[in-house]
């Protein structure tokens, strides 16, 4: 099971940041098994991209949206599977108390903000409701839990032979406390990363920052590097970076916080065209 990562940021990157050595686009990752499962979290600008690495003969591809804010989904009507009429395309996410994951999605696919209906997408198309969900979806078992973000978000967790990930982009576990619950168990998140060998997630603010954004719905890197030890993940990946931190910006962030938590476990911070192996934790392919 190998990881890439297509999109890191949490809307795309301010002028000014002219490095971007981890990337500028909104948040996208994939996944691939050693079967050839394809799975796709989120739907950030990065997708458009990664479409064109497909094999000719991949014919299912499965679409994880962890939510709905825009930059989330601002690249699925240029995800190129959807005009593939051989292609089987899946698509889960959360529903709301009132509308499905369809009557969501196509609010977005329609006038006045892109010019495709969703009804008229060539693709074999499937809309599934994830707010709660276990699924087999080719060699890996996935299920989903709503976590704490504004709006109706989940968490995904996903097993296979080779390992687990859990993807939480957005999430607040601490939601402006001091520090995390005692008990863990009423931590929101923890039934998703709990033990995963990879755990990708929000790792948006320094401490200072998220004084001034409490219930924004994201964490910073310190919370991150806490909710992976309570949550016992083997791997954390930080992700979810804001626009307008620079490069240089977010590493400093990144030592100061190993520096400081003194984590048991490694930190791999996500980089667009990085390829991180599940199971030996390490890098296999690297950026440009």
């Amino acid at each position: 099971m190998k990881v890439r990562f297509w999109g890191t940021r949490g809307s795309l990157a301010t002028p000014g940041n002219e490095t971007l050595r981890y990337g500028g686009n909104t948040s996208c990752a994939q996944i691939v098994g050693d079967e050839g499962t394809v799975l796709v979290l989120d739907a950030g600008t990065g997708i458009r991209e990664m479409t064109k690495t497909f094999s000719p003969k991949l014919r299912r591809v499965d679409v994880l949206l962890s939510h709905l804010h825009m930059d989330h989904i601002q690249g699925l009507g240029f995800f190129y599977a959807l005009y593939n009429p051989d292609m089987e395309v899946h698509i889960w996410g959360p529903a709301t108390p009132t509308l499905d994951l369809r009557s969501r999605l196509m609010r977005y696919l329609s006038p006045p903000l892109f010019p495709v209906h969703l009804r008229d997408l060539p693709c074999n198309l499937h809309i599934h409701d994830g707010s709660r969900m276990e699924a087999e979806i080719g060699e890996f078992k996935v299920s989903s839990w709503q976590v704490c973000h504004p709006g109706s978000t989940v968490g995904y967790r996903i097993e296979g032979a080779q390992g687990s990930v859990a993807y939480m982009p957005d999430h607040e576990p601490v939601l402006g406390g001091v520090r995390f619950m005692a008990d863990r168990e009423w931590i929101s998140g923890i039934s998703v990363a709990d033990g995963v060998d990879m755990l990708i997630h929000d790792s948006q603010y320094t401490d200072e920052e998220y004084a001034n954004r409490i219930g924004w719905g994201h964490s910073s890197m310190k919370q991150a590097m806490e909710f992976t030890r309570i949550a016992q993940a083997k791997l954390l990946v930080p992700f979810h970076y804001d626009p307008t931190h620079k490069d240089d910006e977010l590493e400093t962030m990144l030592f100061e916080a190993v520096a400081e938590a003194k984590p048991g476990f490694p930190v791999i911070p996500a980089k667009e065209g990085d390829t991180i192996d599940v199971a030996t934790q390490k890098i296999v392919e690297n950026s440009p």
